[in-house]
């Protein structure tokens, strides 16, 4: 398959959750820095962000992207049928325990998520940038849709008002899984907010302004918080040296 055209949307995604054996995240990374991701791309998807999970060194955290849900089938189909992965997947597959935390995500507007850009990508054993992304991954009731409303329409202007743009908003895609070898999790509805500081420090004071804006905290975010199912989970990711979302 060709890779994707850098300026055709990426309707579909997925944020995929890797465990790891202990002590092996940085073998895994290395891997997959030099030898996936140009790899999937020229199979026709996107990798969009690869990241060291603050709050647990044996957790990989990655993003990729796909036009639509038939090109996810072809591009997976071309890539895990391919002779890349063939001579990868034992190597990669030793570092992990699990990887079947995957959700499977479409924008939650028409301006709310990647494209491709993979031109813009640092060459291996490039330095890790010294940035700070966070993804908040909120879980509604199935088939409601007030709380992804007020993600969509309340909180993500107040990102903007209050200093910290969302770089990407997603919602669960429902479509059916069109690559099923590879799990994703099912009966989930969602947002995930990505953004994207400087340090983790200015991602503290930026959540600080949000809860004291008004609307926010007396308005917007408790209505987030009655619509919900659990708390929030916010990750805490440090991007590797390729990752295009930093």
């Amino acid at each position: 398959m060709p890779p994707i055209d850098p300026a055709r949307p990426l309707a579909v995604i997925e944020l995929r959750q890797y465990m790891l054996r202990p002590g092996r995240r940085d073998d895994l990374i290395e891997l997959f820095d030099r030898e996936l991701v140009e790899s999937q791309e020229e199979a026709g998807m996107a990798v969009l962000g690869q990241f060291r999970d603050l709050d647990d060194p044996d957790r990989f955290v990655w993003l990729r992207g796909f036009p639509d849900m038939a090109a996810r089938r072809d591009a997976l189909t071309a890539f895990y049928g391919g002779p890349v992965w063939a001579r990868h997947r034992a190597r990669a597959n030793a570092t992990m325990t699990d990887s079947d935390d995957v959700l499977l995500l479409r924008p939650l507007t028409d301006d709310s998520g990647f494209r491709a850009a993979p031109s813009t990508r640092p060459r291996p054993g490039t330095r890790a940038p010294e940035r700070f992304v966070s993804a908040t991954v909120w879980s509604f009731p199935p088939g409601r849709t007030d709380g992804i409303a007020l993600v969509r329409d309340g909180l993500l202007p107040l990102l903007r008002s209050t200093g910290a743009a969302p770089i990407a908003a997603y919602a669960t895609e429902t479509a059916p899984n069109t690559f099923p070898r590879l799990p994703v999790r099912t009966g989930e509805n969602t947002a995930v907010v990505l953004t994207s500081h400087p340090d983790e420090e200015a991602h503290r004071r930026h959540l600080a302004a949000l809860r004291a804006h008004p609307v926010a905290g007396n308005e917007v975010l408790p209505g987030i918080e009655r619509e919900q199912t659990s708390d929030p989970r916010t990750l805490r990711l440090a991007p590797t040296g390729r990752s295009l979302i930093c």
